[in-house]
């Protein structure tokens, strides 16, 4: 019978021990099955390495292989994650591996965790036992799924604690990767054809009004499938990826506020690259200004000094102990428009799958009439300019005088997304 494989980075040079019984513990049952990849610095000669270190960079340059040891640090980190990235993202292609593991402290943690977020999907079933579990490790996982376990002693000689460690993320990985294998085998019960549309959507907590209408009429209305984000900095990056990775067909990009955070500085930032997947992969997308109303911050001491200076002092409120929030000025607003013009210019393949709605009626819960948010000012400076930038490239851009809560603007939104949806179906 076919049994699960699971492909476990070893730094074999320093780790050894400790991999090899991770793997023990792995193959013992016989449930699954296991390969042993040596990203250790130094070459180590062992039967139970599948494949070597020399193995994996002789992939990539025969002459490198040679002189692996002679890498810094650093050089011979970033050098194994592009030699182990390919090799790891080819198994998985081909479907040769179910589960990916591995045991390491901070510089085999920086390595294995960059392997398992640029070669494998959202969905794959990623572990990684690190010394580093227990501090901050945004930088690890960044907008995947991989499942991190506090080592509590470090990988450094086998004994009860780290055996005990060691042989619970073997049993975590071993039923992930065989839960993962046994769904990959099942036959579908649908054709593609009649597979439901699966739709992301950004919510905020001022715009989840507008997103759980959206969601409720797309769901009760429509063979779809809503993949609700929350536009945290890493919720956008999430969509994002998943479009990339082809496990969404369409976008319902409500709230950009992260495009806010990006331009002036707050915490929750997507990154530069917001707002261009869509685009790029031309699919059908309704964009929207939720919540650009907004810059997010920490507790109302973390908020920088030049936005709180006697010269420069800004409009801020405490959404709660932990999040404030600060009004993004009519300057700000200019340039949030110019990112979100120049993401879809500079990228879009289909200029009539994308368009832009703008609730002039208010942008967010807290940006109506007689809320602290409200400033008309720096809303009319966001919807001037994204009418402006976007004027002869295709891309539609709407006004609507409803706020974005109002459920009727949520169904504008909804139905606009169908029509686009429908005009690709008509397409085919």
């Amino acid at each position: 019978m076919a049994r699960p494989r699971i492909i476990i980075l070893g730094s074999c040079d320093t780790k050894l021990g400790e991999t090899l019984f991770l793997r023990n513990q792995i193959t013992k049952s016989g449930e699954a099955e296991a390969l042993l990849v040596d990203v250790g610095h130094i070459p180590v000669q062992n039967d139970q390495i599948d494949v070597t270190n020399l193995e994996l960079a002789a992939r990539r340059s025969v002459d490198a292989a040679a002189s692996l040891a002679e890498l810094s640090r650093a050089e011979y980190i970033k050098y194994m994650i592009e030699c182990a990235t390919p090799f790891v993202e080819e198994l998985y292609q081909k479907d040769q591996i179910h589960g990916i593991v591995s045991a390491a402290g901070s510089s085999g943690t920086s390595l294995a965790t960059a392997v398992m977020r640029n070669a494998l999907p959202i969905g794959f079933p990623k572990l990684m036992v690190s010394t580093m579990a227990s501090g901050d490790v945004k930088h690890l996982i960044e907008e995947t799924d991989i499942t991190l376990m506090y080592s509590v002693v470090d990988i450094a000689g086998t004994n009860f604690i780290l055996n005990q460690i060691l042989t619970n993320a073997a049993g975590a990985i071993a039923g992930a990767a065989t839960a993962y294998y046994q769904s990959q085998s099942k036959p579908h019960a649908e054709g593609e054809s009649q597979r439901k549309k699966r739709i992301g959507i950004t919510m905020f907590g001022v715009t989840t009004p507008c997103a759980d209408a959206i969601r409720s009429h797309l769901v009760s209305n429509y063979a779809y499938e809503v993949y609700v984000f929350h536009a945290t900095g890493s919720g956008g990056k999430a969509m994002e990826r998943l479009v990339r990775e082809k496990q969404l067909d369409a976008v319902l990009d409500i709230t950009t506020t992260e495009i806010a955070d990006e331009v002036v500085g707050g915490v929750l930032s997507a990154g530069p690259q917001r707002l261009t997947a869509a685009a790029q992969a031309g699919i059908p997308q309704v964009v929207s200004v939720g919540a650009c109303d907004m810059v997010n911050f920490g507790p109302r001491d973390t908020v920088p000094p030049e936005f709180t200076s006697a010269g420069n002092k800004r409009i801020l409120f405490e959404h709660n102990p932990a999040v404030t929030l600060m009004r993004t000025t009519p300057e700000e607003c200019v340039l949030i428009a110019g990112f979100i013009a120049s993401a879809l210019q500079d990228h879009v393949v289909r200029p009539d799958l994308v368009k832009v709605l703008l609730p002039t009626g208010g942008i967010s819960m807290i940006a109506t009439p007689s809320q602290p948010f409200y400033h008309p000012e720096s809303d009319a400076a966001l919807f001037e300019t994204l009418e402006k930038r976007l004027d002869g490239s295709g891309i539609e851009v709407r006004r609507d005088d409803r706020a974005i809560n109002d459920k009727d603007f949520a169904l504008l939104a909804a139905e606009s997304l169908v029509e686009l949806i429908r005009k690709t179906e008509a397409e085919k």
